[in-house]
């Protein structure tokens, strides 16, 4: 399964990006999809999780309220929304997935795609 990570730039603080991930060999309604994120100061973090099967979604509690995680089927695409954007969310951006629902997301997931880089800067 490979996976894509695309949407990353550079965007002002209080800004706003859109993240996609595609995955041309992977058929959503199987699969969690989530999305994290690298930065040398903090590691990996989990951002958030969606299970194509039935659109449950799942975010880490300090990611709540300002990342918005969506998918559309059709287009076998998830969606990561980020708005309200500090410096602090400076980081490279991936997408992985894992076979079935997002029990356990934030503890890793099986296939990963390469990251795109966000840099929030003015």
């Amino acid at each position: 399964v490979q996976l894509q990570a695309s949407g990353g730039g550079s965007v002002q603080p209080g800004g706003s990006l859109r993240l996609s991930c595609t995955s041309p060999g992977l058929t959503l309604g199987y699969y969690a999809i989530g999305w994290f994120r690298e930065a040398p100061e903090t590691g990996r973090e989990g951002i958030s999780c969606i299970s194509s099967s039935d659109n449950r979604t799942a975010y880490a509690d300090s990611m709540k309220g300002r990342f918005t995680i969506s998918m559309t089927k059709a287009k076998n695409t998830v969606y990561l929304e980020m708005n309200s954007l500090t410096p602090d969310d400076t980081a490279v951006y991936y997408c992985a997935s894992s076979y079935g629902a997002c029990y356990g997301w934030s503890r890793g997931m099986d296939y990963w795609g390469k990251g795109t880089l966000v840099t929030v800067s003015s």
